[in-house]
């Protein structure tokens, strides 16, 4: 909840507050700007503030996945990221339990091969879970952004085996019996190509946000990735970018398949 001592952040999109050109992650990926359109930025904000995960939808390559990095950099927050597979089941993001790893340790101690002092270790239970994503930002002790990447990969029960955590941001550890409940409500980003249909229940507990193509940005996006990039050239790649993509919408659309930002 929203307090004076504690009040909740503001993304702006301000390109002053975005990364420079050349600048890279603690990982060593470069890192790039982000132009957010003002109902973007109006859509991130009211997440925010009301506390509910905020599903982006738009056509691959427009810029969703993005967005989290984008807002977890202005905001100067960690951002843990969930990517979903066609096998990905919706505890692995909260956690999953090293069953094999506990039979080893086991095996090992009944036949005398674990030191002593090792013994309490493997006789907790709480050793062998490993945390998720989601699990890991409901226990953090600061603010945390969470992007749940192409939802729409996995099987349809997935979306509504995460209501009650995402609704109320706990869950309990099966194995121990240990109820994790979030310290604060992380920022969660969840998006979607739109493959398949997701749930009502599910949708009804997100804000939902689509994410056009940036016709009107193009320029700029180009600017703010190559900034010394010569400006005549830019306009030139701009104006045959669009007419290939206006030709590959007319192609494809004659076959009824709509051409994507990533084609």
């Amino acid at each position: 909840m929203e307090t004076l001592n504690n009040p909740k952040p503001e993304y702006t999109g301000n390109p002053a507050l975005q990364p420079q050109p050349g600048e890279r992650d603690s990982k060593g990926q470069l890192l790039y700007p982000y132009l957010p359109s003002p109902e973007l930025i109006e859509a991130v904000n009211l997440a925010i503030y009301l506390e509910r995960p905020l599903l982006l939808k738009g056509e691959p390559g427009c810029g969703k996945t993005r967005l989290a990095h984008a807002v977890a950099y202005e905001l100067n927050l960690p951002v843990r990221v969930w990517a979903v597979k066609s096998t990905t089941r919706a505890k692995d993001g909260l956690y999953t339990y090293d069953t094999v790893a506990r039979l080893r340790d086991a095996q090992l101690a009944a036949t005398g091969m674990i030191k002593p002092e090792d013994i309490p270790r493997i006789s907790n239970p709480e050793t062998y879970v490993r945390w998720g994503p989601l699990g890991n930002a409901f226990r953090d002790e600061t603010l945390t952004v969470v992007l749940i990447d192409e939802i729409d990969k996995a099987d349809i029960d997935f979306p509504n085996d995460l209501l009650m955590e995402l609704d109320q941001r706990q869950f309990t550890v099966d194995e121990t019996g240990e109820e994790v409940i979030a310290n604060q409500a992380p920022i969660v980003f969840i998006t979607s190509n739109d493959e398949k249909d997701l749930p009502d229940a599910f949708l009804r507990r997100c804000l939902f946000h689509y994410v056009e193509f940036p016709y009107h940005q193009l320029i700029d996006i180009i600017n703010a990735h190559f900034p010394k990039s010569p400006e005549t050239l830019v306009k030139k790649t701009v104006s045959r970018f669009q007419e290939l993509r206006r030709k590959m919408e007319t192609d494809k659309g004659n076959s009824g398949k709509k051409v994507s930002t990533s084609e």
